[in-house]
């Protein structure tokens, strides 16, 4: 399957714009969170801190160092996110003549609604967690450079936002009632931890 994450900017633009099925809205909220989460790793690496002190700078560095993986994460889940839904649309192609082939197809299905539900939540996980790192990027960090903290903070926040609601529109494809109430919890969670340091975050930098 395509890579998106190695396109060039324009043509990724174009696979967004056009009417193939994918990449849709989870691999676009997964690519706002990267590049929300690459603005706070700018930041975090400027040599020049809030105040200057060698503490901010330590700080500043132990930040960068946890975001940059969940960059690496959530450029990865772009692709991830297009593969999940094109196993749900492959799932559903499947022939549903005879009683033995709509088993197949209904269970086909459920796994891949499953992985289409799993795929949105992992990116809000990696979203709440860039979140909670953007405070320290946004207490400490060079205060010319508060707009690019706060543009950081706001891409990841609508990427949140965003990944909750496919979240929201794959879990009634769910079969197993337990789980989807594991994973409607944790979206709740998810939502209203990140939306809280995202609050943090912002009323620092400014």
């Amino acid at each position: 399957m395509t890579s998106y994450v190695e396109m060039a900017l324009a043509d990724l633009l174009d696979a967004f714009a056009s009417n193939e099925p994918v990449p849709g809205g989870g691999s676009a909220a997964a690519l706002a969170g990267a590049l929300g989460v690459s603005l706070l790793v700018m930041v975090a690496g400027l040599p020049k801190t809030r105040t200057g002190t060698p503490e901010e700078a330590a700080d500043l560095a132990e930040a960068s160092s946890r975001l940059r993986p969940l960059r690496d994460a959530l450029m990865t889940l772009v692709d991830e996110d297009s593969a999940a839904y094109a196993c749900v649309l492959e799932a559903m192609r499947l022939p549903k003549e005879r009683d033995e082939d709509k088993a197949a197809r209904r269970e086909a299905i459920g796994t891949a609604m499953k992985r289409a539900t799993e795929v949105p939540l992992e990116t809000m996980r990696h979203c709440q967690q860039a979140l909670r790192g953007a405070i320290v990027v946004a207490r400490f960090g060079n205060k010319n450079a508060a707009t690019d903290t706060t543009t950081g903070v706001e891409l990841l926040r609508a990427a949140l936002r965003s990944a909750s609601m496919n979240v929201d529109v794959n879990m009634p494809g769910l079969t197993d009632h337990d789980l989807a109430a594991r994973i409607r919890a944790e979206r709740n969670e998810l939502l209203e931890e990140g939306e809280t340091d995202a609050r943090q975050a912002i009323d620092a930098a400014l």
